[in-house]
C-alpha cells in the first residue's frame, strides 16, 4: 500500500481491497475532487433524517431500513428520497454508503438518481464488511495522518532550528521554511521593501508589487497580526514581526490556510525571526559604528587597517580600481538599507564594502564601495529604494578621499533617482558644478536688481549684460548682436553698474555675473 492509500479520503477507503467497498456508477459522474475530500469520520445511521446528529466531512453508512417502503418501480416517493439526499449533502456529508444484503439486496433505484444528480459519492458496503471495519479503517488513516503529521513538524521545527545557527541565519531559515511549506516565502522590512524571497524571484512582478502594497498597509496601520489574502488565484498569508507600534517587518507565505502543524512551524519562525530582529539590533549598531570607523580610516587614504579588519570580519575590500558611491538617506530608510547592503556584503564576501560617512556642506549618507568591473549592486540599490547615487571614477585606495568628494560632485548634481557618474559631470568642465540648487539661488539674488529694473522701466540690462560679456566687453559687437548703437550699449551697461553698484570693468565682477547667467541658463 502506498503512501496515499493512507489518507483520510473515500479514494483512499474505495481502494482497501480487504473493504472490498465498490463505488456505484462512474467517476466522471461525481462533484470534482469529490473523492478526493477529507473524511473526517465515518458514522451509520439509519434515520430518516440523521442530519441532526452529523458534522461536516464525514461518510454515512445506511442499511436502507428507511427506504423500505420505497420501490424501484414505483416512482412515487422519489421525492422523499431526493429530499433525504439534499439532507445530507446540505450539511456537509461528503459520501453515503449504502449496507447491501441486510434489509434488502442492491441500492435503490431511486437513491442512486438522486445522488448522481448532485455528484455525491455513493458507494455500496457489501454484507461481509461490518461497518466498524470502515469506520476502523477511517480512523487509522486519519491517526496515521496525524502522526505524520505531527512528525513532519517535528522535523521541519529541527530543521529551522538548525538553520538559524547559519551565519546569515534570518536568511536560511525563511529558505527553509520555504522548502518544509513547498512554497514561496518572503520577508519584508519595515519600509515594506521585499529584502529576502525564496524561492528567488518566484513571484509573477504584477503579483509582487500588489503583494507589496498589502504589505505597506499593514505596516501602515501598526498593529500586529496575522491576515489573509488573495491576489489573483494565490492565497498568500501575512504575519508581522515585531511589537505593536514597533512593527519590523511582515513575513509573507504563498499558501492559503494552514493546518495546525504548518501553523505550528510558522509561529516557531516568527518568533525565531522576531528574536532574531531585537537582538541583532544592538549587533547592526556596533557593527554599523565600526564600518564608520573604516570609512573614515579609508578617508586619510591609509588602507592599512580597514584592510585588517575587513579581512577578519567581513572578508577583503574590493580589489582595486573601484568605484565609490555616496548616497543621502532620510532617517527613516537607514535601517532597511543596511540591512540589503550586509545581505548583499554577506553573498558578494570580498567585492562589496559600505559604510555611513558625514558629507561636506551635507548631511550623512551610506559609502559603498565595489569593484569598478561589477557595480550591479548600486543598481539594485537605486532601484529598490529609489535613491539617488553619485559614482567616482575608477579609483584606488591611495586616493580614497578624492573618490569619495568625486562622487559627492556626482551626487549634488543629480536630478532623481539613479546612478549620476563624475565622468559624465567632469566632462562637462568646472562650469557643470554650476547646476545645482545653490548655485541657482545665488544667481537669482546677483541678477535680481537687474531684472526688477528692467521690469519697473522697461529697459533692457539684463539682454544687454549678456550680450555685452559674450563679446568678451566689446561695445561695438555687443551692438551689432542687438541691433542698437555702441552708444546704447555703453549707457546701459553704465546703468547697470549703478543699479548693481559694481564696477563692471574688473574681471571678478564680469566673472561673477557671467555665471550667474549660466546657473540660471541665461548664459
Amino acid at each position: 500500500m502506498d503512501a496515499s492509500d493512507d489518507a483520510p479520503t473515500l479514494r483512499a477507503l474505495l481502494r482497501r481491497r480487504d473493504l472490498a467497498l465498490r463505488l456505484e456508477g462512474e467517476p466522471k459522474d461525481l462533484a470534482p475532487g469529490a473523492l478526493d475530500r477529507p473524511v473526517r469520520w465515518v458514522h451509520s445511521s439509519d434515520l430518516a433524517d440523521p442530519t441532526p446528529f452529523l458534522s461536516e466531512g464525514l461518510a454515512l453508512l445506511t442499511t436502507g431500513t428507511q427506504f423500505l417502503g420505497v420501490s424501484d418501480t414505483n416512482h412515487a416517493d422519489d421525492s422523499a428520497v431526493e429530499a433525504y439526499v439534499r439532507r445530507l449533502h446540505a450539511r456537509g456529508v461528503v459520501a453515503l454508503g449504502f449496507g447491501t444484503e441486510v434489509v434488502r439486496e442492491g441500492i435503490p433505484q431511486a437513491l442512486i438518481a438522486s445522488c448522481r444528480a448532485i455528484g455525491m459519492p455513493l458507494f455500496e458496503v457489501p454484507y461481509r464488511t461490518p461497518f466498524i471495519a470502515v469506520a476502523r479503517a477511517n480512523a487509522e488513516a486519519v491517526a496515521a495522518q496525524a502522526y505524520a503529521r505531527r512528525s513532519w513538524a517535528l522535523a521541519a521545527q529541527r530543521a529551522i532550528a538548525l538553520a538559524a545557527l547559519r551565519p546569515d541565519g534570518l536568511g536560511a531559515t525563511l529558505a527553509e521554511l520555504a522548502r518544509q511549506l513547498d512554497t514561496w516565502v518572503g520577508l519584508f522590512d519595515a519600509s515594506g521593501v521585499l529584502t529576502r524571497e525564496h524561492p528567488a524571484h518566484g513571484l509573477d512582478p504584477a503579483v509582487r508589487d500588489e503583494l507589496q502594497a498589502e504589505v505597506g498597509a499593514v505596516l501602515r496601520r501598526g498593529a500586529r497580526a496575522g491576515s489573509a489574502l488573495h491576489i489573483g488565484d494565490t492565497p498568500f498569508s501575512l504575519q508581522t514581526l515585531g511589537r505593536g507600534g514597533h512593527l519590523r517587518g511582515v513575513i509573507a507565505i504563498a499558501a492559503g490556510e494552514l493546518d495546525q502543524e504548518g501553523r505550528g512551524v510558522v509561529t516557531a519562525v516568527i518568533a525565531m525571526a522576531g528574536l532574531a530582529f531585537e537582538q541583532n539590533q544592538g549587533l547592526s549598531r556596533a557593527r554599523g559604528m565600526l564600518r564608520a570607523g573604516l570609512v573614515q580610516s579609508l578617508l586619510a587614504d591609509d588602507s592599512t587597517l580597514a584592510r585588517r579588519i575587513s579581512r577578519d570580519l567581513w572578508g577583503p575590500l574590493p580589489t582595486a580600481p573601484v568605484t565609490i558611491a555616496v548616497t543621502e538617506v532620510v532617517a527613516s530608510r537607514v535601517d532597511a538599507i543596511a540591512e540589503l547592503l550586509e545581505l548583499r556584503a554577506d553573498e558578494r564576501r570580498g567585492a562589496l564594502f559600505f559604510g555611513r560617512g558625514t558629507f561636506e556642506n551635507a548631511g550623512e549618507g551610506f559609502v559603498v564601495v565595489v569593484p569598478s568591473t561589477d557595480e550591479s549592486v548600486l543598481v539594485e540599490l537605486a532601484e529598490r529604494f529609489e535613491l539617488a547615487l553619485g559614482l567616482s571614477a575608477p579609483a584606488g585606495y591611495d586616493g580614497f578621499a578624492e573618490g569619495v568628494r568625486q562622487a559627492q560632485v556626482a551626487l549634488r548634481s543629480s536630478t532623481g533617482a539613479g546612478l549620476r557618474r563624475y565622468g559624465d559631470v567632469a566632462r562637462g568642465g568646472v562650469l557643470a558644478a554650476l547646476a545645482t540648487d545653490e548655485a541657482r539661488v545665488l544667481a537669482r539674488s546677483a541678477l535680481a536688481p537687474l531684472r526688477e529694473h528692467d521690469a519697473a522701466h522697461g529697459t533692457a540690462l539684463i539682454d544687454t549684460l549678456r550680450a555685452w560679456l559674450d563679446a568678451d566687453g566689446s561695445h561695438e559687437a555687443s551692438a551689432r548682436a542687438l541691433g542698437v548703437h555702441r552708444h546704447t550699449v555703453r549707457a546701459r551697461i553704465g546703468l547697470a553698474e549703478r543699479v548693481l553698484g559694481r564696477d563692471l570693468g574688473t574681471f571678478a565682477a564680469r566673472a561673477e555675473l557671467w555665471a550667474a547667467l549660466r546657473a540660471l541658463g541665461d548664459g
